[in-house]
C-alpha cells in the first residue's frame, strides 16, 4: 500500500468526521518523504475540491442514479476517480488496485468487487454535467448567494478559482509565507513605531508579526492557547475570548479583529468548507463577530483606528457586522478577480 494513499484515506475519513484537511495533512504527512507528502495532499485537496463532480461520476460509471454506499467506500471511489481523471502520471492499475485495497482494509470486503468494476470503467472522456452546481463543484445555495451579491461572471470566477491550487506568496516584510490577500489587511491600520496594537484574533500570528515589523507594540490574543503558542514569543500574548468582556483597563491606538468566520474566501485551500457550511451557520458567525467589534470599540482611543476583517464572502459576516458603526472605508477582494484568497476589511475610527 502506498504511504501517500494510506495517509490520504485516513485524512479524508477524519475530515468527514469534522477535522480540517490542512491541519490533518500537516500532522499525518510528517513521516512521509516529500514526493509522497505532495501526492497525499493532491489527493486529499483535489477530492474535496471536486467532490460534487466525483459523486456524480460515481453514479455515472456505476449506472445507479444514487448508489447507497458506506462512507469509506465513497471516499475510496472519490480518491480513485480523482487520480484516474484529474491527475497525470498516475498508473491506472495503482489507482484502481490501491482503492480496492483501502476498501478491504476498512473492512468493507463486500464492496471490493463493486469498487474494482466501477474504477475500471473510468475514462477521461468529456462529461456533460447536469447543472452548474455539479460542474463548478459548489453547493447550489452558495452559488445563488454569490450571484445575488456579485453577479454571474464574478460567481463563475470565484467557483473556478476554488478548484485550483492556490499560489504561494511570501510577505516581504517578514519573510513568512502569507496569502497576498491576508497581507493587505495590516497596512490598513496605518501603523507607526511606538503605536500600541491589540490583535484580538491573532493565531497563528502572521498579521501580528507583520505589525511588529512596522515598529508597533503588539498584544496578540486568541481563544486557543494551543494556536496562540504558534505566535512568536517576541509578541505579548493573552488567551481570551474576544466575544466576551475584554480584560483590559487601558485603551489602544489600533485594534485588529481578523475575525473567525465561515472562510468562504479560502475554498481553494480549505475545500471542506463547501460541504460543511450551512446557510443557518451564518447568523451565528454574525452575532459573535458583532459582539467582538462592539466590545473592541470601547477600548479604542479617540482618534484611533480599528480594522475588522474576514476571509468570508458572505454579507452577514462583512457589511452587516459593521452596519451603523463609524466606518471610514471598506475593501473586498474576490477570488478569481483579485490575487489570493477572498477578504473583506472595514476601517473604523473614533473622532
Amino acid at each position: 500500500m502506498s504511504p501517500a494513499r494510506d495517509v490520504a484515506f485516513r485524512v479524508l475519513r477524519r475530515v468527514h468526521g469534522g477535522g480540517h484537511a490542512s491541519d490533518l495533512l500537516r500532522h499525518e504527512s510528517q513521516s512521509l518523504d516529500a514526493r509522497d507528502a505532495a501526492l497525499a495532499e493532491a489527493i486529499v485537496l483535489g477530492s474535496l475540491r471536486y467532490q460534487a463532480q466525483l459523486d456524480y461520476l460515481i453514479a455515472h460509471f456505476s449506472g445507479r442514479p444514487r448508489p447507497k454506499l458506506d462512507e469509506e467506500v465513497r471516499i475510496a471511489l472519490r480518491m480513485g476517480i480523482y487520480q484516474l481523471r484529474y491527475l497525470d502520471r498516475i498508473p491506472a492499475h495503482a489507482a484502481v488496485d490501491e482503492s480496492v485495497e483501502l476498501v478491504r482494509r476498512a473492512r468493507k470486503r463486500s464492496a471490493t468487487g463493486f469498487v474494482n468494476a466501477l474504477l475500471r470503467k473510468v475514462n477521461r472522456q468529456p462529461i456533460e454535467w447536469p447543472d452548474r452546481s455539479i460542474e463548478l463543484s459548489v453547493p447550489a445555495w452558495m452559488l445563488e448567494r454569490w450571484q445575488q451579491y456579485y453577479g454571474a461572471e464574478a460567481t463563475e470566477k470565484i467557483a473556478r478559482q476554488a478548484l485550483e491550487e492556490p499560489k504561494t506568496y511570501v510577505n516581504p516584510s517578514t519573510g513568512l509565507q502569507q496569502d497576498i490577500g491576508s497581507q493587505s489587511i495590516v497596512p490598513l491600520l496605518a501603523l507607526e513605531p511606538g503605536i500600541t496594537l491589540l490583535d484580538l484574533c491573532a493565531a497563528p500570528g502572521n498579521k501580528s508579526v507583520q505589525a511588529l515589523a512596522s515598529g508597533a507594540r503588539v498584544i496578540a490574543c486568541d481563544i486557543s492557547f494551543r494556536r496562540l503558542a504558534e505566535v512568536p514569543v517576541s509578541v505579548e500574548r493573552v488567551v481570551l475570548d474576544a466575544a466576551k468582556p475584554l480584560p483590559f483597563s487601558q485603551t489602544f491606538d489600533r485594534i485588529l479583529i481578523d475575525a473567525p468566520c465561515s472562510g468562504t474566501g479560502t475554498l481553494a485551500r480549505n475545500p471542506e468548507i463547501k460541504w460543511r457550511l450551512q446557510p443557518a451557520d451564518l447568523a451565528g458567525f454574525h452575532r459573535r463577530q458583532r459582539k467582538m467589534v462592539e466590545q473592541a470599540l470601547e477600548l479604542l482611543k479617540p482618534g484611533g483606528r480599528m480594522v475588522y476583517s474576514t476571509c468570508s464572502l458572505e454579507i452577514e459576516e462583512n457589511e452587516d457586522v459593521v452596519a451603523g458603526l463609524p466606518v471610514l472605508e471598506t475593501h473586498l477582494r474576490l477570488p478569481g478577480r483579485d490575487a489570493g484568497d477572498g477578504f473583506f476589511s472595514a476601517v473604523l475610527a473614533l473622532v
